[in-house]
């Protein structure tokens, strides 16, 4: 009760703080700065740059796939040629331009109120899951969590958790080494940097093994720290691992 008071406080001081913080910063579209309704949104037109995966789609990746004849279960040519650790992956956009700008301004701009809208989108290519999940993710190095001040998929792990009612478990992977920042990096580069930097939590191994796992992040590149994740969570007993990105760049 006390918990659910002191969220509904949240709540209420937001609500009425919010008109004063949109009179001191009006709202404004983080791609074009065009104004907008609320603080976490975009335009219409910016909107429509972006690009939502669509069907068909590989039964493994879900990765988009032309033709109208695909079969239900075909997988893609990267699938084929090395079947992923993970149970399947739910991208809410495709990268491009726009998607790029907008995690540039959440992660890098600490626009960290887009985190709910960004967090909707991917909520919405979750809704196929049953039965228990765990939320959990993509992990920081403690050095880059301070000097960020925050962990952007911690961010949308959080709203996504509360979107589709499924516990949270934010500390479940830890990032043990600090790793280089892996832009401009070819995919074996990215998989020799992230080698033996993520494990799970010792104290979360009881709640991780026989579990089904959503693991979330903002953008999947490579695939090389979300492959690193997934291996360590399978160690540790996860039965499934779903990768849930907001944006997701096809290579």
């Amino acid at each position: 009760m006390v918990h659910r008071n002191a969220m509904s406080l949240k709540g209420n001081i937001g609500e009425i703080l919010g008109p004063a913080v949109d009179l001191i910063y009006p709202p404004r579209c983080p791609l074009c700065g065009d104004a907008i309704a609320a603080q976490n949104g975009v335009c219409s037109e910016c909107w429509a740059e972006l690009v939502i995966p669509s069907q068909p789609s590989c039964a493994a990746c879900q990765r988009p796939m032309q033709g109208k004849a695909v079969e239900a279960e075909m997988l893609c040519a990267p699938c084929i040629a090395s079947p992923p650790m993970h149970d399947g992956i739910a991208a809410a956009t495709l990268y491009n331009d726009a998607s790029r700008k907008l995690i540039l301004a959440f992660k890098h701009g600490r626009r960290i109120a887009l985190a709910k809208m960004l967090a909707r989108q991917m909520a919405s290519r979750l809704a196929n899951l049953e039965g228990e999940w765990l939320i959990i993710p993509v992990p920081l190095h403690r050095t880059r969590l301070w000097y960020r001040g925050f962990n952007q998929a911690a961010l949308l792990a959080h709203e996504i958790s509360r979107l589709i009612k499924q516990r949270l478990l934010v500390d479940g992977l830890l990032r043990r080494k600090r790793t280089k920042t892996l832009g401009g990096m070819g995919r074996k580069a990215r998989e020799r940097a992230v080698a033996g930097s993520i494990s799970v939590n010792k104290s979360r191994r009881g709640l991780i093994k026989n579990a089904n796992v959503v693991l979330v992040d903002d953008v999947l590149t490579s695939g090389a720290t979300s492959n690193a994740c997934v291996a360590a969570l399978k160690r540790s007993g996860a039965q499934r691992v779903v990768i849930s990105c907001y944006s997701r760049v096809l290579n």
